[in-house]
């Protein structure tokens, strides 16, 4: 059976927490307005479909020729989800982000070929939650699909509250950490149960 919840909020958290996506989006927001960062997002969005694309054909044919490789993607990518958690548990509540020029499309799709967040992100997902269930070409596109969605989003709604966000967090660090943090701890261990 598919852990639906727990996909899902493994997907949004790893979407909604500081990244470089979601930094620059929401700092090229407060710099230029939201209008104006679209162009970066939609280039950010772009860039997430291929590495999405990439590394679920990677993480399908490991788990499909490396069968007993299963244990060790549960282990790692659980130690990682807890790893996560130390790191936004302990992160500072400082989001400031200075900039010079605007950025581009383009900017915003190569950065994703250098952002390790969402290649952990993708191979974390796929070979956690979505291969254990689903196979098929389709299904995987599909998936690919929705943590697209789901990760791009994030940088999309950073962008639109820019400096909201950022007051929001450095308000309420401690408070929004340990809830997040939680919830990365409650994904970790529910692989094992």
């Amino acid at each position: 059976m598919f852990p639906l919840y727990d996909f899902l909020i493994y997907c949004f958290i790893c979407a909604y927490t500081p990244g470089a996506n979601n930094l620059l989006s929401m700092s090229n927001a407060a710099r230029l307005g939201f209008r104006r960062s679209v162009v970066f997002n939609l280039g950010i969005t772009a860039g997430f479909f291929l590495v999405m694309s990439i590394c679920t054909f990677f993480s399908a044919t490991l788990y499909t020729l490396l069968p007993r490789v299963k244990i060790f993607m549960e282990i790692l990518g659980a130690l990682y989800m807890l790893y996560l958690a130390w790191k936004v548990w302990k992160s500072s509540g400082d989001l400031k982000g200075e900039g010079g020029r605007e950025v581009s499309f383009w900017d915003g799709m190569f950065l994703q070929f250098m952002n390790p967040k969402i290649y952990i992100y993708a191979i974390t997902a796929m070979s956690l939650y979505i291969l254990p269930v689903y196979s098929s070409p389709l299904a995987l596109f599909g998936f690919v699909l929705v943590l697209m969605v789901i990760g791009a989003s994030g940088s999309y709604v950073w962008a639109l509250f820019g400096a909201a966000f950022c007051r929001f967090f450095a308000r309420h660090t401690k408070a929004v950490n340990l809830v997040m943090a939680l919830l990365l701890v409650y994904c970790a261990v529910s692989l094992f149960l």
